[in-house]
C-alpha cells in the first residue's frame, strides 16, 4: 500500500465525524458558551441542523452549560488579575445571556477592592518612593491600566490613591 492509500481511510474518516463528536472533543478540552461551540462547528462546515441536534443533545447531557462557562471564565480570569467590567463584558461577548452574568455577580463573592490592589501591586510593585508625590503621567498611566484591568472608578481610586 502507499502513502496515498493510507492517508485516504483517515480522511474519510475525520470527514464522517458528526457534529456531536467535535462538539464532544472541543468540550473535552475546555469549556465553551452554547453560542462559541455553535460558531466552531459551523466554521468546520457542518450542516445547521445537525449543529443544533449536537446543541441540544450536549445540553441535554450535561456537557454544555453557560452557567459553568461562566463560572470557569470567571475564575480564570481573576486569577489572572482582571476586574468584573472585563469579566462581564467578556461574557457578554461569548455569548452568555445577561441573567447568568447578573447571577454570577451576585453569587461571586470576591473582593474587588483587594483584587484590584493585587493587580496593582503586580504591575507597579509594592515598593513606593518615599513621601516623593506621583506624577500626574504616572498617575493617569496607573488609571489606565487598572481601566483596561476593568476595575471600577472606585476601585481603581481607592489603590491609587492608597499607594
Amino acid at each position: 500500500m502507499t502513502d496515498k492509500e493510507n492517508q485516504s481511510p483517515n480522511k474519510k474518516k475525520y470527514q464522517k465525524q458528526t457534529a456531536l463528536h467535535c462538539g464532544v472533543g472541543l468540550l473535552a478540552r475546555r469549556e465553551h458558551s452554547e453560542f462559541e461551540l455553535r460558531q466552531k462547528l459551523a466554521s468546520r462546515e457542518f450542516p445547521a441542523q445537525e449543529i443544533e441536534s449536537a446543541i441540544e443533545r450536549l445540553l441535554e447531557k450535561g456537557y454544555l452549560s453557560d452557567d459553568r462557562f461562566a463560572q470557569s471564565m470567571c475564575r480564570y480570569r481573576v486569577n489572572r488579575g482582571y476586574g468584573w467590567r472585563y469579566i462581564a463584558n467578556e461574557l457578554k461577548q461569548k455569548g452568555v445571556c445577561s441573567t447568568i452574568i447578573q447571577h454570577l455577580q451576585k453569587n461571586c463573592e470576591i473582593d474587588w477592592y483587594l483584587q484590584a490592589e493585587l493587580a496593582y501591586n503586580k504591575r507597579f510593585g509594592e515598593s513606593r518612593r518615599e513621601n516623593l508625590p506621583i506624577s500626574k503621567k504616572e498617575q493617569a498611566k496607573k488609571i489606565r491600566f487598572l481601566q483596561y484591568r476593568g476595575f471600577s472608578t472606585d476601585e481603581i481610586f481607592a489603590v491609587v490613591n492608597d499607594n
